[in-house]
């Protein structure tokens, strides 16, 4: 039975900052055409599914919450189930949904996520379903509207795409190869942002050491870095073959710039990384880990890390045991070897057995967590400039907020702080988060 009058959006978003990006500016039109937000994703009178392709468990996530959807979209007729993002620029998954799932009623990618509007509408008025898909683009749209997540913090797409074909990735066949936003729209919409309250951007790109907007990624932070109200510049993510001297000397000269950096390493095996096809060395990546040091020394690093990745030998996992020993990062996001179909490293017959690849995983989160535990010790009575975001999941009774580093401190304080930066000491550090106390000379 149709809910008449129920004009209410529920958007699910699954993977990457980027998909996060892509759903604000699906909620900013699904405003402006007259829809509410709600938690009720059931309830909702218009859902959409917003893909990742990354990872396999991505996928298992995307079907299952699909399937809970079936009940509510055939009892309601006027309910309208729309998917996009990065799955759907694979024809396999078009097929699938087409057989299996035949109540979806909007299928697009990610290069017309601009043309939402257009085709939720055809959808709407004429009940007809529609699957429309661009194979490419040679731009990125400007001036779509946004419902952010956050008034304090942002995401800020400065690039789209990825030209570098890692063996494992899949994302430069979903995105499509790069393309870079002119500073000035860029600047434009960050000094609108700044005038809105918010104190922290993240520059997001698949890579975006490779920005080229007319400028150099550097010169970009820079511009950004004397924006009024931009108390925070963070980024990624970064590659590390396009790591340059003139990016490192941004850490040490530009007041905004969070010391904290993302740099992927994926393997610590020389062999491993040229069949992964990084186009590095481990020598030339602990090299630039050196560089980011010696210009700030006290730089937080952290990294994304695969193990089991075909052909990968338990001495290839060792040289990944010792770069993390020698890099020692703050965190590391890790993951076993997924297979994605349509690249190379999917139809290599040497693939690690499961059984293997969860041996190598446990060992490396171990590695990883004796030294997340002697950094995060590190921070003892320590007085940290924390950004606060709002109460804290675990304890909401506390407060929750963010270092430069992004470790997570929680602390007893008042919700009038949210969106503000305070001086917070440290009075428990423990490995995955700290506790604090406002400290006294916080004006």
């Amino acid at each position: 039975m149709a809910r008449t009058g129920n004009r209410t959006y529920n958007i699910v978003t699954f993977g990457c900052q980027m998909n996060e990006r892509d759903s604000e500016t699906l909620a900013g039109m699904l405003e402006e055409l007259g829809y509410e937000q709600t938690d009720d994703r059931l309830a909702a009178s218009v859902v959409v599914l917003n893909t990742c392709s990354v990872r396999e468990n991505a996928d298992k996530r995307f079907f299952g919450v699909l399937g809970q959807l079936k009940h509510s979209r055939e009892e309601d007729p006027d309910k309208i189930v729309a998917v996009c993002g990065c799955m759907m620029q694979q024809q396999s998954v078009i097929d699938k949904l087409k057989s299996k799932y035949p109540w979806v009623d909007l299928i697009f990618g990610t290069h017309n996520i601009g043309e939402f509007p257009r085709l939720f509408a055809n959808v709407r008025d004429e009940r007809r379903k529609i699957t429309e898909i661009w194979e490419g683009s040679d731009t990125i749209p400007e001036g779509l509207p946004a419902k952010r997540m956050y008034s304090f913090k942002s995401y800020v797409s400065i690039m789209q795409g990825c030209n570098n074909f890692c063996s494992y990735c899949i994302v430069p066949y979903t995105r499509g190869r790069e393309r870079s936003r002119s500073p000035e729209a860029i600047l434009e919409e960050i000094r609108g942002l700044a005038a809105g309250g918010c104190k922290e951007v993240t520059l997001l790109g698949q890579n975006v050491n490779s920005y080229a907007g007319g400028v150099s990624f550097a010169q970009l932070i820079r511009m950004i870095d004397e924006i009024d109200g931009i108390e925070r510049i963070r980024f990624m993510t970064s590659h590390p073959k396009d790591l340059s001297d003139e990016l490192i000397g941004c850490f040490r000269d530009c007041r905004h710039l969070c010391r904290c950096f993302h740099l992927p390493v994926q393997s610590g095996s020389d062999r491993v990384l040229a069949d992964m096809n990084r186009k590095y060395t481990r020598e030339r990546y602990l090299e630039r880990v050196a560089a980011l040091r010696e210009a700030c020394p006290d730089i937080a690093i952290t990294t994304d890390i695969i193990v089991g990745f075909p052909g990968e030998t338990e001495e290839d996992f060792q040289d990944t045991l010792d770069l993390v020993r020698r890099v020692r990062y703050d965190s590391a996001f890790t993951f076993l070897y997924s297979v994605r179909g349509g690249t190379p490293a999917a139809e290599r017959k040497d693939q690690v057995p499961e059984e293997i690849k969860h041996d190598r995983f446990n060992r490396l989160i171990a590695e990883i967590h004796a030294i997340q535990e002697e950094i995060g010790k590190s921070y003892q009575d320590k007085v940290l400039p924390v950004l606060i975001e709002g109460p804290s999941k675990t304890d909401p009774a506390m407060m929750t907020g963010r270092t430069e580093s992004l470790k997570t401190v929680d602390l007893p304080a008042c919700e009038t702080l949210v969106g503000k930066i305070v001086p917070v000491r440290i009075v428990k550090a423990q490995t995955f988060s700290l506790y604090g106390e406002l400290a006294a000379d916080r004006g």
